[in-house]
Order: structure tokens, then C-alpha cells, then sequence
């Protein structure tokens, strides 16, 4: 297993790789870390059969989340990767995007245990992770280094690949395309999500604003986030 991959070509939006390698169609589907629950409604509208469980630990966003009404197939429930609440051999597919590095490191272990638990011997365990690489992280490092818990979170998924709770099927590197209108986007996106307390000092976010500001054309500013996928299976 490799944490991440120099000259990566491949750039797509994630969805192409999920779809690509796992079967979801009429599955029993969990989702840990849903966040704004983007990604949930594209697994939920692109086939058939898909009933989906959505956890999310963040209470403000959770509330946000119970108020969708029009995705009859999810179900949004609270709660953390750490103690998820199913019963054993529940799930065909567990999907976390971006969300184990944010899983506290003494937990992360437990996530992993969680998600075997909860998956049917031979369900697969989709697991999306950024690299610590790109002219997004470098923004991003200036007032929040994910360095450490990326690595801990790499860690994690290859100690539970090593101790024979999961066979990796696959490792997929490639560039996911991300695009923000203005700073103000990427203020409200990125420095003001609920899940973080980012408290910037007046110094550190002038420091942002330039970086940010050297990204932007007449259209935006781009970005292609390096990102790495491990396609676990259950054993």
C-alpha cells in the first residue's frame, strides 16, 4: 500500500471511481462522515435499490441534513465511525469520503473495527482519502495541516489490511477537479464548515486571501485535489 503517488493523470469527479468498482445497485448502503450530504445524494439518484444510511457526527450539519425531504432512500442518522449504530453484518458497502483523518487518531483503530463489524463478510469498504499534495493543501496547510492525521488515517486503513480484517482489492490515485466562484466561497466552504473550529488570526487570513488570490482567473479558481481510494473487502 502506498500513501500517495507522484504524477497522477487521471482526473475525474470521484463518482466515476465508486461507480466503476463497486456494485450498489439494491445494496444496503452506509455512508460515515456525510457532511452536507453532496456525495449521498449522488449514490442515492444514480441507480436503483440503493437504501442508504448517512451518518454524520457534526450536530449542526446533522440538523441541516434531517431537513432533506426529497431523497426517500437515505436515512440520516447521528453519530461518529467509532461506535456506529448497527447491528453486526448490517451493510454491503461502507463509504467514508474524507472523513477517517478526521476520526480522532486513538479512535481511528476503532472506526476500522466498526466498519468490520458492521459489514457482511465479503462487503467492501470504500474508503477516499485526500494526499497531502496540491495548490489546494498548500491554502489549506497555512491555517490547518493535515499532515499528521492523513498519515494516521493511512496508517489505520493498512494496519487493518496487515491484521487480516480486510483483503485491499485496489488502491486508485487521481485528481478530483474543485472549483470556487470567489474567496467568499471558499471561506464559507472550507474555513467556515462546522465540523472544525478554524479561529484565524487577522494575519493568518490576509495570508490565505493572497494564496487564494493567485488561484483566480475571470472564472474562479481550480484546483485538483490529489486523492487516493482503498477498496477494502470484508474477511
Amino acid at each position: 500500500m502506498r500513501i500517495g503517488q507522484k504524477n497522477i493523470h487521471d482526473v475525474c469527479e470521484e463518482s466515476r471511481i465508486w461507480e466503476s468498482k463497486l456494485q450498489l445497485d439494491h445494496a444496503n448502503i452506509l455512508e460515515l462522515g456525510c457532511g452536507t450530504a453532496d456525495l449521498t445524494r449522488k449514490i442515492a439518484m444514480a441507480g436503483t435499490g440503493r437504501c442508504i444510511t448517512a451518518l454524520e457526527v457534526d450536530e449542526i450539519q446533522h440538523a441541516k441534513n434531517m431537513q432533506v425531504d426529497d431523497l426517500p432512500n437515505v436515512r440520516f442518522v447521528a453519530g461518529g465511525a467509532e461506535d456506529i449504530p448497527a447491528a453486526d453484518h448490517s451493510y454491503d458497502i461502507v463509504f467514508m469520503f474524507k472523513s477517517l483523518h478526521h476520526v480522532p487518531i486513538d479512535c481511528m483503530d476503532k472506526a476500522l473495527d466498526e466498519i468490520r463489524r458492521v459489514l457482511k463478510p465479503g462487503g467492501r469498504a470504500y474508503i477516499s482519502e485526500p494526499i497531502f499534495a496540491g495548490d489546494f493543501n498548500d491554502i489549506l496547510r497555512l491555517f490547518h495541516d493535515e499532515e499528521q492525521v492523513r498519515k494516521a488515517a493511512f496508517a489505520a486503513v493498512k494496519k487493518a489490511v496487515d491484521n487480516g480484517q480486510f483483503s485491499l482489492l485496489e488502491e486508485v490515485f487521481f485528481l478530483t477537479p474543485m472549483h470556487f466562484a470567489n474567496f467568499s466561497e471558499f471561506e464559507q466552504k472550507v474555513i467556515g464548515v462546522t465540523h472544525s473550529q478554524h479561529h484565524l488570526s487577522d494575519e493568518i487570513y490576509q495570508q490565505v486571501k493572497q494564496a487564494f488570490s493567485t488561484k483566480m482567473t475571470d472564472d474562479g479558481a481550480s484546483f485538483q485535489m490529489p486523492m487516493r481510494v482503498d477498496v477494502l473487502e470484508a474477511l
